[in-house]
C-alpha cells in the first residue's frame, strides 16, 4: 500500500470524509462500522453539503439503506457508498441523461458493467449530474442547473463527469463512477483535485452500449478517486475476464516502483496552441518530479493529426448517434416526444448531422480511422506522455452552457478536450493526477498517458507520484470547510 493512501490508521470514524473508499471498506470488514453507518454517514453529508454543489440528478436513499441492511457481496467496496453518471442505467434509479425529457424516468436494467460494480459491493445512492448526453465539458444543464465545484463555487467543475467530481471531492462519496469519451473523466478530476484514470478500450466489461454504434470506441467507463488504489481496485472490479495481464491486487497492496521509464514531454497541443502560464508551470514541475523520482524526461512533438477534420468528424458522428437515438426515442414514446425539450446545442447537433449527403457522413468514419492511425504513433516514441490534462484552470459557470452559440460550444469542447482526445481516438490507458494548484488554490492535473494494454504501467507511476507529492491533505481540508 503507498504510505500516502488514507487508510483507518490516519483518520477516525468521526471523520470518515477524508479516507478513500478502500479504508471505509476496510472499517466494515473489521466490524468497527457497519455500512448502514456509513450509508447513513453519507446521506447525512448529503443533506448538508450538496444543496451547495448540485452534484446529483437523482437519488434513492432507501434503496440504499436496504442494499446495507442485507447480506452483501464480499467485494473490494463492500458497504461503500458511491453514484453512477447518470449515462448509464442503474436499476431502480432513473435514468436522465441529463435532459428535460427523460428527467425522472426509471431505468429498465443495468448491464454487465453494473453488475460488476454490484459484485464489488459498492451501494448506489444515486445518480451524478452530467452535461446532456454527456456532450459538454461542463455541467449545466436546463433539467438540473449548473453543478458547483466545491473549490470555488462559482465556478464549474467541468464535464460531462461534472456531478462526479464535484461529489468526491466534497467528500460525499469517496468514489464515484463516470465515463470518458473525450476527457470527460479527466477533465473534471484535473479541474476538482481528484486523480482521474481512463482505462485502455475493451479493457472493462460491456456498459450495455451497442458496440457498432460509431463513437462506442471512444468511451470508457471508470471513476473519479481521491487515491489512486480505489482507482485501480474499481479497474480490477471491472476488467474483463481472460484480458491480457490483467491488474492484481498484490500489485496495489504491495506495490513496486515502476522500472526507470522514458518519459515524453510535451506543452503545446496538436494545433501548436500552449496552455495557460499556471499550467505550464505545473507541468513543468511534474517533469522535475518525474525525473527527481529516477525517470528520464525528454522533449516530444504533439499527437499529429488533422485536427480540423477529426473535430468535424466528431461532432458529425455525435449528432448522427444523436438522430438514432430521437428517431428510436418517437418510436417508443410517440406524441409525447418533443425534440425542442433537449436543449439548443443537442439540437443544433442533430440538425447538422441530418443535413449531411450519407456519403459526407459515412467519410467521416475514414477521418478518424486516418486520425487514429497518426496518433497512435505518438506512443511509439516512450513509455509513457506527459502533457497538461486541460490547457486551464477551473472556469467561471455561465461561460459554456448549452444556450451559447453553438460553433462556440465546439470551440470550447476542442480546447477543453485538445490533451485527452487523442487518448480517447488512440485507445491509450491515460490519467490526470493532481499535482499543482494556482495561485489561487485551484487544482491543477497533469496528464500521463501509455500505449494500449499498459494500464498496470500507469498505476505504478500514479503510486510513486501520490508517495511523493500526495494530495489528499488538501481534500481533505476542503471537504471540512464545506
Amino acid at each position: 500500500m503507498s504510505e500516502t493512501a488514507i487508510s483507518p490508521d490516519t483518520c477516525t470514524q468521526d471523520d470518515l470524509t477524508c479516507m478513500d473508499a478502500t479504508a471505509q471498506a476496510q472499517l466494515i470488514r473489521t466490524g468497527e462500522i457497519s455500512a448502514l453507518e456509513l450509508v447513513d454517514h453519507a446521506i447525512a453529508r448529503f443533506e448538508r453539503i450538496n444543496p451547495k454543489i448540485n452534484a446529483t440528478a437523482s437519488t434513492n436513499f432507501e434503496q440504499a439503506r436496504a442494499r446495507a441492511r442485507g447480506q452483501l457481496p464480499d467485494g473490494v467496496f463492500a458497504g461503500v457508498p458511491t453514484l453512477i453518471k447518470d449515462l448509464m442505467p442503474y436499476p431502480s434509479h432513473a435514468a436522465g441523461f441529463g435532459t428535460c425529457l427523460f428527467d425522472g424516468v426509471p431505468a429498465q436494467g443495468g448491464s454487465p458493467y453494473t453488475e460488476a460494480l454490484d459484485a464489488s459491493g459498492l451501494i448506489v445512492l444515486g445518480k451524478s449530474t452530467t452535461s446532456e448526453f454527456g456532450l459538454l465539458g461542463t455541467t449545466e444543464t436546463t433539467a438540473k442547473g449548473a453543478t458547483r465545484n466545491p473549490w470555488d463555487l462559482t465556478r464549474s467543475p467541468g464535464g460531462s463527469s461534472g456531478g462526479a467530481a464535484a461529489a468526491v471531492a466534497a467528500g460525499l462519496v469517496p468514489v464515484a463512477h463516470a465515463s470518458d469519451g473525450g476527457g470527460s473523466i479527466r477533465g473534471p478530476a484535473s479541474l476538482c483535485g481528484l486523480f482521474g484514470f481512463k482505462p485502455s478500450r475493451d479493457r472493462t466489461v460491456s456498459n450495455g452500449m451497442p458496440a457498432d454504434l460509431p463513437t462506442a470506441g471512444l468511451l470508457s467507463e471508470h471513476c473519479l478517486s481521491r487515491s489512486v488504489r480505489d482507482s485501480a481496485n474499481w479497474l480490477i472490479a471491472t476488467e474483463r475476464p481472460n484480458i491480457p495481464a490483467p491488474l492484481s491486487p498484490t500489485e496495489i497492496a504491495t506495490p513496486n516502483p515502476p522500472e526507470r521509464l522514458r518519459i515524453g514531454f510535451y506543452l503545446e497541443d496538436s494545433r501548436g496552441q500552449t496552455p495557460d502560464p499556471e499550467i505550464a508551470t505545473a507541468t513543468q514541475a511534474a517533469a522535475r518530479l518525474c525525473e527527481d523520482l529516477g525517470h528520464e524526461v525528454f522533449d516530444i512533438a504533439p499527437p499529429v493529426f488533422d485536427v480540423d477534420a477529426t473535430a468535424q468528424a466528431f461532432f458529425a458522428l455525435n449528432g448522427a448517434v444523436l438522430a438514432g437515438f430521437f428517431d428510436q426515442f418517437a418510436q417508443m414514446m410517440g406524441p409525447a416526444f418533443d425534440e425542442d425539450g433537449f436543449e439548443p446545442y443537442t439540437r443544433t447537433l442533430v440538425q447538422r448531422a441530418r443535413l449531411l449527403a450519407p456519403d459526407k457522413l459515412h467519410a467521416t468514419g475514414a477521418v478518424m480511422a486516418s486520425a487514429l492511425a497518426s496518433v497512435s504513433a505518438t506512443a511509439e516514441t516512450c513509455d509513457v506522455m506527459l502533457c497538461p490534462t486541460i490547457p486551464f484552470a477551473a472556469f467561471p459557470l455561465g461561460q459554456y452552457d448549452p444556450s451559447k452559440d453553438p460553433d462556440r460550444l465546439n470551440a470550447f469542447v476542442e480546447r477543453i478536450a485538445s490533451y485527452t482526445f487523442p487518448a480517447s481516438l488512440a485507445g491509450w490507458p491515460a490519467m490526470s493526477v493532481p499535482l499543482g494548484q494556482t495561485a489561487d488554490g485551484l487544482p491543477i492535473g497533469c496528464h500521463f498517458a501509455a500505449a494500449p494494454g499498459q494500464d498496470a504501467r500507469l498505476f505504478a507511476l500514479a503510486l510513486q507520484l501520490e508517495h511523493a507529492a500526495p494530495w489528499q491533505l488538501r481534500l481533505t481540508a476542503l471537504a471540512q470547510g464545506l
